[in-house]
């Protein structure tokens, strides 16, 4: 196939014709030698350290030195940009991580540039050399990998971005690395197939030891083969060598690295390496490899074999290898004795970085008036417009998900109403912002929001749409693992801000259980995410604006039974309006009972709040507005005006938010309560399609009414 290249079995070094081959010098293998060496003593020395209890996990790169270096040696620190995974301390040492950087991560230092002691050693992150701070779960970089280098195409076509020149390289690559146990992750399929839809710069190397932990790579990868499964991609450059080997491997990487840097498309490098140690210290290989299968693996490796390359060109005699091999030692020994030495973090700082330390979208700078214009409009019209104001205002901001454009074939595009999103409230985008800022995505939301990170953290702007929230559960990986967490594990080297907008809740005839759930209490248990909900146009125009200007992700709420209501109509706010987060708005005042509630609720809760009335109960109405944060002080001087308290939520009751609001009432307002805190919620139980079952399992205004009757009452 035309852009693809697969080579098995690459010759051994000794049947190589020398060192010019490659274009490398004497200077240049030692380098590598060293580098290599260098690698394998410092895992030795965690052992060492772990079994003192001085650092406390340990995982190494043993056996992946070859493929690693010769990767480092052809790409460029602070220029390209790095995805490693745990394996690659041979790659970092080379782009310029240094041992004592690495033993600050092993003993949990505050001064660890990857995650200031937050994350497990072996977790890369570098933000002067562009190594995007790692997680564990296996295969999730792979994503963000892929929106890291459509950032690098987006900033070449958006040219009225400011600044843009200093944000990318024109000929930067993205460097992604997984071991072959991550290649069954569907992240990582979803990333192929993204890399080579648009051409991307990339270049991914699959380090492949043979064991995902205990299991073989025949029982991981069908036919046992991954470079043989994605040969058929179009345009995807993939070569199979033998990593151990250090000059195939540098002539493989050379070859992927031009590819990609050429704009030619994305390339694959399936290296075939050893894992001579355990997967970690909490592992021992022994209980599965065999005695022969282990013995093999040590006649492979890259470390004995350079060096038998080295003495067989003349590079290096025994005695020079050896005196280099001390003067490591010195050097990591030297960098481990500083580095115990270390200041640890403070208790104080436990809390730092969750969210932004710069920008608090619950100050007053995010409490502007409004300017009201034009007759009173939906809430779907009200998204949309301040979606076109910020637009206009922000060029970093790019808007994609399934069906937002309004026609993924722009030659079609005069000859179509155009789609804009299955609710309308993405209708016009593209056709005002062009293709480049508003495209469709596959269908895949992990590719979505793992898209979307990696575009944030090149300082992009994503807005990003789950088309029902229903759907969303395949991106929590990426949500809870990764756009929660990337400010707090790198402390605050690396950040996310962007928006994810989704359809969410019932009260649609026909909606079904798969197009009716609620689950926001999900999400305000993810700390570094903002939860925000508004029940009405000109709220959801303040708090989506809030939402664009904030520096940290949040997750739009939208309620589909709100979008064309009648009753929460408003006219538009103005381009500068914004609402803070955690502010809740009073919506009707009242004496004698307070209704907390938000989303759909908010007018089932006036209309219970009415009808009490007539029985002599005044009621306030409350709505929340933001989940996380949540407007503490309005709740508290609620509670003590009135003493008596309902919380209404269309979630089910079960562990909905209205729960964890009860408790919090309950432990420090309760001697201001005259009553028990009762809530109102969906049963436990899917919401079903026949309306007559839907409208029995979702909360009614009859069922806020006789909340509030009941602790009147009380």
């Amino acid at each position: 196939m035309k852009g693809t290249a697969v080579t098995n079995g690459p010759s051994t070094q000794s049947e190589r014709t020398g060192a010019e081959a490659a274009g490398l010098t004497r200077d240049d293998f030692l380098a590598a030698y060293r580098t290599m060496v260098l690698s394998r003593r410092i895992d030795d020395k965690e052992i060492q350290l772990k079994n003192q209890s001085l650092i406390y996990f340990q995982i190494s790169g043993a056996g992946h030195e070859a493929i690693l270096v010769a990767a480092g040696m052809t790409l460029k620190a602070g220029h390209d940009w790095f995805y490693p995974y745990y394996r690659d301390r041979a790659l970092c040492l080379t782009i310029g991580v240094t041992p004592y950087e690495m033993f600050l991560a092993g003993v949990g230092a505050k001064d660890d540039p990857s995650s200031g002691g937050r994350q497990m050693p072996s977790h890369w992150g570098h933000k002067r050399l562009n190594i995007v701070s790692q997680s564990s779960p296996t295969g999730t970089q792979a994503l963000q990998a892929i929106g890291c280098a459509e950032a690098s195409q987006l900033f070449n076509k958006i040219t009225t971005i400011e600044r843009r020149s200093e944000l990318f390289q024109p000929d930067e690559v993205v460097y992604l690395s997984v071991g072959e146990g991550a290649t069954s992750e569907g992240e990582f399929w979803e990333s192929l197939n993204t890399a080579c839809l648009e051409r991307l710069p990339l270049v991914c190397v699959v380090e492949d030891n043979g064991y995902a932990i205990s299991v073989p790579v025949e029982v991981q990868t069908a036919g046992g083969d991954i470079s043989k499964l994605v040969s058929s991609f179009p345009g995807l450059f993939v070569q199979s060598i033998d990593g151990t080997d250090f000059l195939a491997s540098y002539r493989a990487m050379a070859d992927a690295v031009a590819y990609a840097r050429a704009r030619k498309g994305p390339s694959l490098v399936h290296a075939k390496v050893i894992r001579p140690y355990s997967h970690s210290l909490s592992d021992d290989e022994k209980l599965y490899k065999t005695p022969d299968e282990r013995t093999a693996e040590a006649k492979r490796d890259p470390i004995v074999r350079l060096a038998a390359f080295l003495k067989a060109e003349g590079f290096a005699t025994q005695a020079e290898l050896e005196t280099l091999a001390r003067e490591v030692d010195a050097e990591v020994n030297t960098a481990a004795e500083q580095a115990k030495k270390a200041e640890k973090p403070s208790p104080d700082s436990a809390t730092l970085y969750v969210y932004s330390p710069d920008v608090d979208p619950s100050s007053d700078v995010f409490d502007t008036p409004a300017a009201a214009t034009g007759k009173p409009d939906t809430m779907v019209a009200a998204i949309n417009r301040t979606l076109k104001d910020e637009m206009a205002r922000n060029s970093r901001i790019v808007v994609f998900g399934e069906d937002v454009a309004d026609c993924s074939r722009e030659s079609s595009l005069e000859r179509v109403p155009g789609k804009g999103g299955v609710f309308k409230v993405t209708h016009g985008l593209q056709r005002m912002f062009g293709g480049a800022r508003v495209f469709n995505s596959p269908l895949a939301e992990a590719n979505i929001v793992g898209r979307g990170i990696g575009m944030a953290t090149r300082g992009l702007k994503p807005v990003v749409e789950i088309q029902f929230f229903d759907y969303i559960w395949p991106a929590m990986m990426q949500m809870r693992d990764e756009m929660s967490m990337l400010r707090y594990r790198s402390n605050n080297a690396f950040s996310c801000p962007m928006v994810i907008r989704t359809a969410i809740g019932g009260y649609l005839r026909g909606g079904a259980p798969y197009h009716s759930q609620s689950g926001e209490s999900i999400f305000a248990h993810c700390p570094g995410i903002r939860v925000v909900f508004p029940s009405n146009a000109r709220d959801a125009a303040g708090l989506l604006r809030t939402a664009i200007r904030c520096d940290d992700p949040v997750l739009f709420l939208e309620h589909k039974h709100l979008y064309r209501q009648t009753y929460n109509k408003g006219e538009y706010p103005g381009a500068d309006f914004m609402i803070p987060f955690g502010k809740a708005a009073v919506r009707r005042e009242g004496s004698k009972v307070v209704v907390i509630t938000w989303g759909a609720l908010v007018q089932r809760s006036l209309l219970a709040a009415q009808q009490a009335e007539k029985d002599g109960i005044s009621v306030m109405v409350i709505d929340l507005r933001t989940i996380a944060p949540f407007d503490w002080d309005a709740i508290a001087a609620a509670v003590k005006h009135t003493n008596r308290v309902v919380i209404a939520h269309e979630d089910q009751l079960t562990c909905g938010f209205g729960a964890e609001l009860a408790a919090r009432i309950a432990d420090q307002l309760f001697e201001h309560l005259d009553a028990p805190v009762r809530r109102v919620a969906a049963l436990d139980a899917p919401v079903a399609y026949a309306p007559v079952l839907e409208e029995v399992i979702l909360p009614q205004s009859a069922h806020v009414l006789k909340a509030i009757q009941d602790v009147a009452r009380y």
